[in-house]
């Protein structure tokens, strides 16, 4: 393969995952005149962003294992014509009911395509850009979810709502049949495979599941993970409708100003995953210090936000919390690499996004638009902070037992420094 056609993969795949984000997000940017037209409560408005994250936490792992078996290319490109095709759909909906049927298949496709995709990039390139890849596939969930608020605001203020989410769905449709006419299985497979004999779905299952959930730290990353994230989701979802009720800002200001706030979280998981690597060079214990700092700091600057009145220092300070929301991101996925067998690395990952998707990202916008018909939207944004209290619990209880599982797993002394491995997934 050549250097070229790599990177023709990569950015293709790259446009993908800004598609992926764009057709999941440009929801929150129309939730105010979705609200008005069909008369929806905050509560059903949470559920069509919500649904969406509950599906792909329900099933990333099992299309995951379907991709490695009926092959990649393929299944990326079931995945996006599904969720483009879903998408499109949206834009037709006359009720709520129908809205939430296409946004559940717009989860169904974007289930896989987080694990699938970067498992394609990472396939062909080498070692040495692993972090570099990483950090780029990182950055485009941010960049996606900015442009799917951004212009899905701007189009549905210029040509009603339906248009946003028509936009998105050509967009992803059009990316689909140009990766399928460039990207074949047969430049990506690997023309050497595994010689041992493949157990099945269940006799792999039966092997992975107790290394998995082997430890008490490893389960602590993964239940402070989502349950930080929880709060991050919440802003991303309701942002939108917060600036258009209290700045009174009409849908396009309101989505481009909170598609500022997605990206500074966006800059944040980025941030946090460079801090902890730095920070945990010679110890890598350090790492659950910085996830606690995230976690308690990201309390302290959204209460005070939502406690202040609407202007400059409330932005500057609601930005500071947004931007430590979701550092806990790199530091979590470095902590499950560091805990679990290399050899399963993959299949971590996979358990941490659906434990990020069923106790954060699903969950988030759901429970802040119930809360926001009892107490109003602001009254649930100063309640959601608090979900940060227990993200700081569960990582203080990994921490108290992170060198005991490490030792236990390495069968040796702590080391001083992180694995190859580790320092790459952060």
């Amino acid at each position: 393969m050549t250097r070229r056609y790599a990177w023709v993969v990569f950015a293709l795949s790259f446009g993908l995952l800004l598609s992926d984000y764009m057709s999941r997000q440009v929801l929150n940017a129309v939730f105010p005149m979705l609200k008005s037209e069909w008369l929806l409560s905050d509560a059903k408005l949470g559920s069509l962003s919500g649904v969406v994250a509950l599906m792909v936490g329900l099933l990333t792992f099992p299309m995951s294992l379907m991709a490695d078996r009926w092959g990649r290319v393929k299944s990326l490109l079931l995945a996006a014509t599904l969720w483009s095709v879903a998408t499109l759909g949206c834009a037709v909906s006359a009720s709520y009911d129908q809205m939430f049927v296409g946004r559940l298949f717009v989860g169904i496709g974007e289930a896989a395509y987080g694990s699938v995709g970067i498992a394609v990039v990472l396939s062909i390139f080498p070692i040495g850009l692993r972090a570099t890849l990483s950090g780029a596939f990182i950055a485009g969930g941010a960049f996606g979810s900015v442009l799917g608020i951004s212009i899905g605001g701007a189009v549905a203020q210029h040509f009603g709502w339906r248009w946003a989410f028509g936009v998105m769905g050509i967009f992803g449709l059009v990316l689909a049949v140009i990766y399928g006419l460039v990207v074949t299985e047969k430049k990506l497979t690997p023309e050497a495979g595994s010689t041992e004999a493949d157990p099945g779905p269940r006799g792999r299952l039966r092997v992975l599941l107790p290394r998995l959930f082997s430890s008490v730290s490893v389960i602590s990353a993964y239940v402070g993970s989502g349950l930080q994230l929880f709060i991050a989701a919440s802003l991303m979802a309701w942002l939108p409708s917060y600036f258009n009720r209290y700045y009174d800002m009409p849908t396009d200001k309101a989505g481009a100003t909170a598609g500022i706030f997605v990206l500074v979280i966006g800059v944040g998981m980025i941030g946090g995953g460079i801090a902890s690597d730095r920070i945990s060079r010679a110890f890598p214990i350090r790492k659950w210090a910085v996830a606690i700092a995230c976690s308690i700091g990201s309390l302290v600057l959204l209460l005070a936000a939502f406690q202040l009145p609407t202007g400059p220092l409330q932005l500057a300070t609601l930005a500071a919390g947004a931007l430590l929301s979701a550092g806990t991101a790199g530091p979590a996925t470095a902590m499950v690499a560091n805990l679990t067998p290399a050899s399963i690395s993959a299949t971590a990952f996979a358990t941490l996004t659906l434990a990020n998707s069923l106790l954060g990202l699903a969950p988030g916008p759901a429970v802040t638009g119930a809360l926001a018909d009892n107490m109003g939207l602001l009254g649930a944004l100063r309640v959601i902070p608090f979900t940060a209290l227990a993200a700081t619990v569960a990582f203080l209880i990994g921490r108290h037992f992170y060198e005991r599982d490490l030792r236990r797993l390495t069968s040796g002394p702590v080391p001083a420094a992180e694995p190859e491995d580790a320092v790459v997934s952060a």
